[in-house]
């Protein structure tokens, strides 16, 4: 059967008299193929017209294979090159690779090689979309499934891990459709998700029986045991890491470790004064506020400087709490900018002797505030594709990336996660409330707090839910799904200016559900 591809490749051989064979085969094939017997040939013809791949001979007359390989990319560094050759030595092929070929043959090839070749490589995103399409749906029945069924914390662990995998792949295809298809099964994997979170928490909080890892258990179960070991343990909190980010970085991370891939559940709010506390403390906010009443005040007021000011000290009591005594004093290092994330990164092979190094790094969380108010970073990172292409970016270039880099070569052992994800607010709805509210847009405390209950939380027990209480008639609400909190007063305004913005704070998969890594040194 005949295929109507209209591709033209450019096939350059000293012996291209004896391919004809090869030539009918893809002709029958829908490919267009000009022949020439050597480098100059090629080269000539390429500055004349275009075509779609090049197959090139690795020996020729004249002007070798390499030579013409270097002078063609000179002149067309995107046409695609596969090299043919009858010579297997490895040099030649890390030369050929070096100089940016698509594939590698040796000779003899026969005609279906050919055609296998330059297909995967013109029709690749054809068949991807194809494929994914089918294998995508097969995937959206399971969850269908699933949420039919009783749901269980370890389930929305899937059902979210499959969702974010679907998502990097099908944006790497750029196929709109089923972009789409993702983003409307993952609003109704939220409006269930939201239900489960608020039927069940509270009994997460008074039993620890068939319930999640939550932001308290993150120290204990996977910073603990390694310290009891005898390990030195780095453990990297990234500030607003979500799931999908930490995918597109593991392959890099991969390289130089061993990774181990967990999740935990974040507390609620799901905020830095709360979840990223609840971790170095292993205490609720309610218990932390009854503990540290002098370090640990709830004012009103969402103060990140003066909630999370004592992350080191709550980190070391709970190591103590858990009965392990350090041989030496731990470090904490808080990143705030790249001079911070340098000097530690520079530092990190002479920390040998720290048994516990405990880091945050803010970039994340504060290029997801960040974007709310700048219009450049809205065009860079539209949506979830462009965000995670700018979080790539950043982490191949940053102080983290070489800190890790670096420790690759120590005995260290590596703990990442996050204190909560963030997700792109779709839908304001109307909230009700006096001065002393505070302002965040996916969670509110204060007093007779209203809201439209089917988009929120309501907490007006807050003991219940392990919060702290900010006095009689206090309340805390949490957004649902993709809503966020817009008072009356210039609500339109508002609404406006926060659509599809990056938050944090209520109740999503992109915000609970996180990863928790362990690596280990190759």
């Amino acid at each position: 059967m005949t295929e109507s591809t209209n591709h033209k490749i450019l096939w350059a051989d000293d012996e291209i008299d004896l391919l004809r064979s090869h030539h009918m085969y893809l002709n029958e094939r829908g490919y267009d193929v000009t022949p020439v017997s050597n480098g100059e040939d090629a080269l000539a013809l390429l500055q004349q017209e275009h075509f779609d791949i090049v197959l090139l001979d690795e020996m020729m007359p004249g002007l070798d294979g390499l030579s013409t390989l270097e002078q063609l990319k000179e002149r067309d560094p995107n046409v695609p090159v596969i090299m043919i050759t009858k010579n297997e030595e490895e040099h030649l092929m890390n030369e050929a690779i070096g100089r940016r070929i698509d594939d590698y043959l040796t000779k003899p090839v026969n005609p279906s090689q050919i055609f296998m070749a330059c297909k995967k490589i013109l029709d690749a995103r054809q068949i991807r979309q194809s494929q994914a399409g089918q294998a995508y749906v097969s995937k959206s029945n399971q969850i269908r499934a699933w949420l039919a069924g009783d749901m269980t914390w370890r389930t929305w662990i899937d059902v979210h891990r499959l969702l974010s995998e679907w998502d990097i792949e099908i944006s790497r295809i750029g196929d709109r459709a089923l972009q789409q298809m993702i983003e409307d099964q993952r609003k109704e994997c939220n409006h269930e998700f939201g239900r489960f979170v608020e039927h069940n928490y509270p009994t997460w909080i008074a039993s620890e029986k068939d319930s999640p890892p939550l932001s308290v258990d993150v120290v204990p179960e996977r910073v603990a045991p390694l310290l009891q070991q005898g390990k030195q343990v780095f453990f990297i909190v990234i500030d607003c890491l979500r799931l999908d980010h930490w995918m597109i970085l593991e392959p890099m991370v991969s390289e130089f470790f061993n990774v181990r891939r967990d999740y935990h559940y974040s507390i609620l709010p799901t905020a830095t004064p709360y979840s990223r506390n609840a971790i170095f403390s292993g205490l609720f906010p309610l218990e932390i506020s009854k503990k540290y009443k002098d370090l640990w005040s709830h004012s009103g007021k969402d103060d990140e400087h003066s909630l999370n000011r004592h992350e080191h000290k709550f980190l070391d009591d709970q190591i103590a709490d858990l009965g392990i005594e350090l041989k030496g004093d731990s470090r904490y290092v808080k990143v705030i900018d790249t001079a911070e994330g340098q000097a530690l990164a520079r530092k990190a092979d002479g920390m040998g002797n720290v048994p516990l190094v405990g880091v945050v790094y803010n970039f994340l969380d504060m290029l997801v505030h960040g974007r709310s108010h700048s219009e450049l970073l809205k065009e860079i990172a539209p949506d979830e594709s462009g965000f995670r292409s700018l979080v790539l970016s950043w982490f191949e270039h940053s102080s983290l990336f070489e800190l890790l880099k670096r420790l690759s070569r120590t005995d260290a052992t590596v703990v990442i996660t996050t204190d909560h994800g963030a997700v792109r607010g779709g839908r304001a709805t109307m909230v009700h409330g006096d001065r002393q509210t505070s302002t965040s847009l996916r969670y509110k405390h204060g007093k007779n707090l209203r809201v439209d209950s089917k988009d929120t939380l309501l907490i007006t027990e807050p003991e219940k839910w392990g919060l702290p209480s900010t006095g009689l008639g206090s309340n805390y609400i949490v957004a649902k799904e993709d809503f966020y909190f817009v008072y009356p007063t210039n609500f339109n305004e508002y609404q406006r200016q926060y659509k599809d913005s990056f938050q944090h704070g209520g109740i999503s998969l992109e915000e609970v559900v996180l990863p928790v890594i362990t690596l280990e040194a190759k």
